[in-house]
C-alpha cells in the first residue's frame, strides 16, 4: 500500500512516487486534499481509501474511516482534531476505542512511525510541503506473515 498525506493540490511528486514504488494494491490518502487521492487513483486505476483534512472544505466527506486490511484494523484520519505538535496520546486512545491496531494520519507534514500501546502510528509526512526534511515523503505499508512493515521514502 502506498500512503500519502498533505498533497495540497500538488501531484507531481505523488505521481513520481507511484512510479518508483512499483506494483501496488491500494492508495491510502490521509487528507489535505481529498480530490488529490481521486486523481492519483485515476492515474493508476488502483482502489483508494481517503479521508478529508482540515483544508478540505467545504466538503462533506468523512473525517475518519476504519477498515480491514490484511488481517489488521486500520484507522485512517487526517489527524488535525487529535494530534498536537508533540503528542499523539489522543490518537492512540481513538485507535483503541475503534479496535484498530494501525493508525494512518497526516497533518503535521512530518514523516515517521512508532508503536504505542500495541498500535502502529504511521504518518507518511507530506508529498508536497515537508516540515521535517528538504524532500517530500510518502509511506509504504507492506504486509506479510510476520505482520506489517512500515517504511518512509523521499522523492
Amino acid at each position: 500500500m502506498i500512503v500519502f498525506s498533505d498533497s495540497h493540490g500538488h501531484l507531481a511528486n505523488g505521481i513520481r512516487a507511484l512510479k518508483e514504488a512499483g506494483p501496488l494494491d491500494l492508495i491510502i490518502h490521509a487528507g489535505d486534499f481529498y480530490q488529490d487521492a481521486l486523481r492519483l487513483a485515476a492515474e493508476t486505476a488502483l482502489p483508494v481509501k481517503a479521508v478529508r483534512g482540515n483544508c478540505d472544505f467545504p466538503d462533506e466527506r468523512q473525517l475518519e474511516e476504519v477498515f480491514e486490511l490484511a488481517g489488521h484494523r486500520v484507522l485512517l484520519l487526517h489527524g488535525h482534531t487529535f494530534v498536537s505538535k508533540y503528542r499523539v496520546d489522543k490518537l492512540v486512545l481513538q485507535a483503541l476505542e475503534a479496535g484498530a491496531d494501525i493508525v494512518v494520519f497526516g497533518h503535521s507534514h512530518t514523516a515517521g512511525f512508532t508503536r504505542e500501546a500495541g498500535v502502529l502510528l504511521f504518518n507518511p509526512g507530506s508529498i508536497s510541503r515537508p516540515r521535517d526534511h528538504d524532500r517530500p515523503s510518502y509511506g509504504i505499508l507492506e504486509f506479510d506473515e510476520d505482520g506489517v512493515r512500515p517504511a518512509i521514502y523521499r522523492v
